[in-house]
């Protein structure tokens, strides 16, 4: 027998081997994943279901899950004892504005960090990686002070402006846009394009998936965003919605008993994140897959 025969007889053995041990690893990886899956799914149903149950069975021991009569009762109380519509208005307006905002400055600036020269680039590029390491909640009394020097508490601008770009942003799409080939770039430029043809019509149709991951992540902290809401605003018609429901929450001659009523906000307030999620859910995972790849 030569020596060459040996890998050629024993490699149907190891494959054989490694065969058989995928079953039992498949299977013990889709357990845990399903029941990773249970623990974070479980709250949010119990939430949405209780948001159509009725009173008897929110205060039924042991808790039912699935309710014994379904009921909308939940939401028009909800819509009598709130304006839901303006406090639903008022996140609207300040997550899409965020949002939008976030997406032109921080592409901008992303583009001129990856792909321009310019003096300061790196003491810019310093000053952004500084800031991602800086709590929030650190810079919500100078964000505060601000507002309130230049009149824009209680107003749309208050609760926009300061959270019109952000330093994760600004590195996210930094990252992105330093893989573009420079050649690309370059050939642009030889046949006359300017910076600003380049970035809108070359650059940003590239980094679909990186806008597509920053609008959903900026969209949820700022639908979410429940502090700075709370400082910036006294009048209750510039309440967005997790501020209007947490006041509702704890004001006892409203929100007695109204378990039921708090489920239907709550889901109200989840409900135009899972479909921004959904929208943009084959962008965000080629996004993420396609940063892993760097």
């Amino acid at each position: 027998m030569s020596a060459t025969d040996l890998p050629t007889k024993s490699a149907p053995g190891r494959r054989r081997t490694a065969t058989a041990r995928r079953p039992g690893t498949s299977a013990l990886t889709y357990t845990l994943l399903t029941l990773g899956l249970i623990v974070m799914a479980a709250p949010f149903l119990w939430m949405a279901v209780s948001a159509f149950k009725t009173p008897q069975d929110l205060g039924a021991s042991p808790p039912v899950w699935i309710p014994t009569e379904w009921t909308l009762a939940n939401f028009r109380e909800l819509l009598d004892l709130m304006d839901i519509a303006r406090n639903f208005l008022n996140s609207a307006v300040v997550a899409v504005a965020v949002t939008l905002c976030n997406l032109v400055f921080c592409s901008m600036l992303g583009y001129a960090l990856a792909k321009l020269n310019f003096f300061g680039k790196r003491g810019v590029l310093a000053i952004v990686l500084g800031a991602l390491m800086v709590p929030g909640n650190l810079m919500l009394l100078p964000q505060f002070v601000m507002m309130s020097k230049m009149g824009l508490l209680d107003s749309y601008a208050g609760l926009i402006l300061p959270f019109a770009a952000g330093a994760f942003g600004v590195f996210l799409m930094r990252q992105f846009m330093a893989a573009i080939p420079d050649e690309l770039l370059e050939a642009a430029r030889i046949d006359g394009a300017g910076e600003w043809y380049i970035f809108w019509r070359i650059v940003i149709p590239l980094v679909k998936p990186a806008l597509a991951t920053l609008t959903i992540f900026v969209f949820l902290g700022s639908w979410n965003n429940f502090l700075w809401p709370l400082v910036a605003t006294n009048d209750p018609d510039k309440y967005t919605l997790p501020v209007a429901l947490a006041t509702f929450a704890t004001d006892p001659t409203k929100a007695a008993g109204s378990n039921g009523v708090l489920m239907a906000g709550a889901l109200l307030v989840v409900l135009p994140v899972v479909a921004v999620f959904i929208a943009l859910q084959r962008h965000f995972t080629q996004g993420i897959a396609t940063s892993g790849l760097k």
